[in-house]
């Protein structure tokens, strides 16, 4: 089943690329790798935050990892062309907004490594994995994710 296929089946439409923030670019691509950058969680197209620990759940920390991980497959599309080209996705670094006493990162990431198992299966989307806990993120948001994924020339 092609990529499209399993997004479609799963109601996912990819967004398309998100505007930089800074100064960065959406994506790099060397050789076969393309490295993306962090995304940050959004929720209708806001950004979506708030803190682990401090008034958001885990289940809430998942969900904002899932998009978060939709909004990287808009952008590994867009640096692609095809996501049936991507052969593994490498790895996943998560920084998770959390108060100091919270100590679950790898929960609210599996809301974002879960969705890339079940987009590319187990042999491309099984990866590489960091989960952190940090003070603070951009625009207080609850959740960034940057991921590297290689691709078929």
């Amino acid at each position: 089943m092609s990529v499209y296929d399993k997004l479609s089946q799963m109601g996912i439409a990819l967004p398309p690329v998100s505007v930089p923030a800074a100064a960065y670019v959406p994506f790099v691509r060397t050789g076969s790798l393309v490295f993306l950058s962090g995304h940050i969680s959004k929720k209708d197209g806001r950004p979506w935050v708030g803190q682990l620990g401090a008034g958001i759940s885990v289940e809430e920390g998942q969900q904002a990892a899932r998009a978060v991980a939709i909004d990287l497959l808009g952008t590994l599309h867009a640096a692609v062309g095809d996501l049936n080209k991507v052969t593994r996705v490498v790895k996943l670094m998560s920084l998770v907004n959390s108060a100091p006493t919270f100590t679950e990162h790898h929960l609210v990431t599996n809301g974002a490594s879960n969705l890339i198992g079940e987009v590319f299966g187990s042999d491309k989307g099984a990866h590489a994995r960091s989960a952190f806990g940090v003070a603070q993120l951009p625009f207080g948001v609850i959740v960034e994710i940057e991921l590297i994924a290689e691709v078929a020339a």
